[in-house]
């Protein structure tokens, strides 16, 4: 087994702690990475629901582990903080593995997320009818597969920083999020953020980072 080193002035430099991405790691040294931990909030993603059946206890019981986003967090979470400056808006139900990465990121963070589901394009009233809900955040992060095509509508359609996740959702020439991807990164909406396809833990981190900002302006010191 690979030697493990914990970063754990991470959080004091960037204001993100050390987070564990557990696919490909054996349930052995997650074992280890929880002991190692000795109690502190932990993250970890991509945790598949047969890698946490075989971890052993006291480490695995301990675990708040949420099935459909493949996450766990050990420890006890932080209380969400007041401000609510990130919307977090999905395409389809097809898309809430993702946003549930996205959404337990965030709360792992301290921070609320505003969620506004299944409004994407094929019905286009329903994202007009939320226009003016999701204007109302600073930061919206458009979870979205097949053609992608939601996040270029809400670039055009509100002022907020617009951070996409493509997701693998779709048939044939989706190509397991490639179209999706592709589709943001060409948006014809100017200043689109774009995560990778499947990404919401990335997606988070980048709200968060940008959050961190509003805090310092209203005084908000934080370390994560």
């Amino acid at each position: 087994m690979a030697p493990l080193t914990f970063d754990h002035d991470r959080a004091s430099r960037i204001g993100i702690p050390e987070c564990v991405i557990c696919e490909h790691k054996a349930p052995e040294h997650i074992d280890v990475i929880l002991a190692t931990a000795s109690g502190k909030p932990l993250l970890l993603t991509r945790l598949a629901p047969q890698t946490r059946a075989a971890l052993k206890e006291p480490g695995a019981a301990a675990l708040d582990y949420d099935p459909l986003s493949c996450t766990a967090i050990a420890g006890v979470m932080p209380p969400l903080g007041p401000y609510a400056d990130i919307a977090l808006v999905t395409a389809g139900t097809s898309d809430e593995a993702v946003a549930r990465e996205v959404e337990r990121t965030l709360n792992f963070f301290g921070r609320p997320a505003r969620r506004i589901s299944d409004v994407g394009v094929a019905g286009l009233w329903r994202i007009l009818e939320q226009r003016d809900d999701i204007a109302e955040f600073p930061i919206v992060i458009v979870v979205a597969g097949m053609d992608g095509a939601l996040v270029s509508v809400l670039g055009g359609l509100v002022g907020s920083a617009i951070i996409a996740v493509p997701t693998s959702t779709g048939y044939g020439a989706a190509e397991g999020g490639r179209t999706a991807l592709n589709s943001a990164l060409t948006s014809c909406a100017p200043g689109v953020l774009v995560c990778n396809i499947d990404n919401g833990f990335g997606a988070a981190c980048a709200a968060h980072r940008i959050a961190r900002q509003f805090d310092n302006f209203r005084g908000i010191k934080k370390t994560a």
